[in-house]
This record gives structure tokens, sequence and C-alpha cells, in this order.
């Protein structure tokens, strides 16, 4: 059986490659997309993601979401993404909106509906889940898991302490991690591993559709900007990792551990406190990726890309 998934962007650079491969891959029913502030402010996030799908041809509803944190003042990530959120690539007008109703009263009532078979992919701030667990808490009864991209076990890449995802909302992240439902954790150690070697750079431009053409734009200005501020020798597709762990749970291997939020300001703000050796005794409460199977992740993702 397909899997039923609902994607949550803040469309960046990574946000857009999980997006096509999230409707491309037939093991996957990509119900809507919902989209957040984080990235870029949402009307960027949003337009970004409208421009994605239209060039690629995704038919599926986006609904635009939160537009900031539910506590903390904004920000966004625009060193890594720029000012547009998707560093230079221009698109041509789309002829779609997003739909009318908003993310979050989508979530509930998407989740309210489903048969507890729902899988959440967000890989962006967790504004629009967690509002819409505190709005309607029979919300989660419809969610089967929750597969996120954000936050680390060791180091962080927005403060030492805390990766973006995480930090943009740490408040909703605290939300979503108590609230009892399974969660598997795609964070930085796990996606650090996924850096786009030159090899699949040319792999991808090989293909020579509009499609490809625009990964290799966004691999291009993805990597020039790691590059500059982290010293990576390959931009990361962080986002990817969540998508391709819900197409093949085995392409990821992942321990259980208690996770919680640091909420208290100060230098841990948005930190993701892993009980790596199970030392509070406390319950595990997700599943935490540790290891990438690189040699079957990348024909995956390129291998999707080619069917468009």
């Amino acid at each position: 059986m397909r899997r039923k998934v609902i994607l949550d962007v803040d469309t960046g650079h990574d946000d857009a490659m999980a997006i096509l491969l999230a409707a491309a891959h037939q093991s996957l029913d990509l119900q809507a997309i919902t989209v957040t502030a984080g990235n870029q402010v949402l009307e960027k996030t949003v337009a970004n993601t409208i421009d994605v799908c239209s060039l690629a041809g995704i038919s599926v509803p986006i609904y635009a979401g939160m537009a900031r944190p539910l506590v903390r003042e904004p920000l966004v990530s625009d060193f890594i993404h720029g000012d547009s959120g998707l560093g230079s690539v221009v698109f041509p007008p789309a002829a779609r909106k997003a739909e009318a109703e908003h993310a979050v009263d989508f979530l509930i009532r998407a989740c309210l509906e489903a048969d507890g078979d729902l899988t959440l992919i967000p890989v962006a701030p967790l504004s629009n889940i967690a509002m819409a667990l505190l709005r309607e808490p029979n919300t989660k009864r419809g969610i089967k898991e929750i597969i996120l991209m954000g936050g680390s076990i060791g180091v962080g890449n927005f403060t030492p302490a805390a990766e973006f995802n995480i930090y943009a909302d740490p408040e909703a992240a605290k939300i979503v991690f108590e609230s009892g439902v399974p969660i598997t954790m795609i964070g930085l150690e796990l996606t650090h591993q996924a850096m786009v070697s030159p090899e699949v750079a040319e792999e991808v431009r090989m293909i020579g559709t509009p499609v490809a053409h625009l990964v290799t734009q966004l691999l291009s200005d993805y990597g020039e900007a790691y590059r500059q501020l982290m010293g990576f020798s390959g931009p990361p597709v962080h986002d990817v990792c969540a998508v391709a762990y819900a197409i093949d749970p085995s392409l990821i291997e992942t321990t259980p551990m208690r996770v919680d939020i640091e909420t208290t300001p100060g230098l841990c703000y948005g930190r993701t406190v892993c009980d790596f050796y199970g030392i509070t005794g406390r319950e595990p409460n997700a599943d935490v990726a540790l290891t990438l199977d690189q040699r079957r992740f990348w024909p995956l993702f390129v291998e999707a890309l080619r069917s468009y």
C-alpha cells in the first residue's frame, strides 16, 4: 500500500528537492503540501512551493500556514537560502494559487478524517503541526507517524547548540515531541552524510529536463553557500532524507532516545537534548537517525528526478 503523507515545508533549496522526491515516488501518496515561515517569510515560502510544483507539474493542493513562530521572534535563513528563499532561481509566472483554507485548519481536518494512517513529514519549523495539536488534541489520533527533519544529537548549525528548524520555533518542537505521536527525528548527524558529490550533481545535470535543470541550479547556489559559510565540500540535502526514510526506512538506521527541547532562553535555546545512553531512564519519545545507506540513497533521489 502507498503511504499517505502530508509534506510540511518552508521552501528553500532542500525543501524543493524534498517536494520533487515526495511527489515522484510511487510508494508515497502525497495528499497535500502545507507551508510555514522558516527559511524565508511565509509569502516567499508559499510562492516558492507553488513555483516548484508548477514547474514540475505537481498538482497536489498547497496550504499556507503559520507566518510566525508560536512564541519567539521570527527569523529566516537568508544567509543560506538567499533573499528569495531559492537563491538565484527565476521561475515563469505560476498559474495557480494556494488553497483558501489555512494549513492548520487543513491539518486538523485531514487528521480527524484519517484512519490513523497518515504520515506527516515536516521539514520546516514545527509551527503548523504544533498549532494543529494545540487547537485540536484529537488531531493526533489520525497520525501514524511524524518523520521530521530537525535537531541534532550534538552541535547545531544555526547556533552552536541548535539546528535551524528547531531553533526557529522551539516551543512548537516541544509540543510535538511531547505529543505522544510516534516520531522519527532526522537530524544533522544523518543529513550531513547526504552531501551532494560532484558525481551526483553531474548525473542530475545530464538528465537534461527542466526539473533537472532546476535542481542543478539549486545545488549550485546551495553548495556555494555551504562552502563559504561552513566549509562543506558539497550541499547536504537535509529535507530529502526525511522523505527518503518515508519511502524506505531501511535506508536509515535509527535508535530510540528521549529527546527534550530546551526552551529556556540562553546559550542552549532550541537544542534537542538527546539521551543517547538512556542516562535519565525516561521512556524514549523518538527514533533518532544515525546512519545513511548512501549506496542506495543517491540512486533513489536521481531516479525520482528522471521521472519528470
